[in-house]
């Protein structure tokens, strides 16, 4: 093995989804991690909330209006989600290839999809 001590190889499925490059300083490896997590946290409360809305929200809301906000909901958990699975990936092999960062699309997706589901709610409340 031609490995410095100290350091680790990174296995096959590793090198071929970060595509080689340079290991980047740990410390911005962790901050993408920290980021991902994040991204994680704000899809597990769109994913509460969606449950929570089918289930907690039958005498507020006829239920068109609730299933289409729960669907929103849970779309953009799912959304989110995967997005922030590429995202990582993404930034961690910018870091690797000294290349400028991907673009956040997450971000725009978040926002239109809360969009929806905050006019949709505004709309139920101005009728009720």
């Amino acid at each position: 093995m031609d490995e410095q001590p100290g350091t680790r190889a990174r296995g096959r499925t590793a090198r071929w989804l970060l595509g080689g490059g340079q290991e980047p300083d740990p410390r911005f490896t962790l901050a993408n991690e920290r980021t991902f997590l994040a991204w994680i946290r704000t899809s597990l409360a769109f994913l509460a909330g969606g449950i929570a809305v089918e289930a907690f929200t039958a005498e507020v809301f006829d239920e068109p209006v609730r299933t289409f906000i729960a669907v929103v909901l849970l779309a953009l958990s799912m959304f989110v989600s995967a997005g922030a699975a590429f995202r990582w990936l993404g930034v961690e092999r910018s870091m690797r290839h000294r290349a400028p960062l991907p673009l956040p699309l997450i971000a725009p997706l978040l926002a239109v999809g809360g969009a929806v589901a905050a006019g949709v709610l505004v709309v139920v409340v101005l009728q009720g």
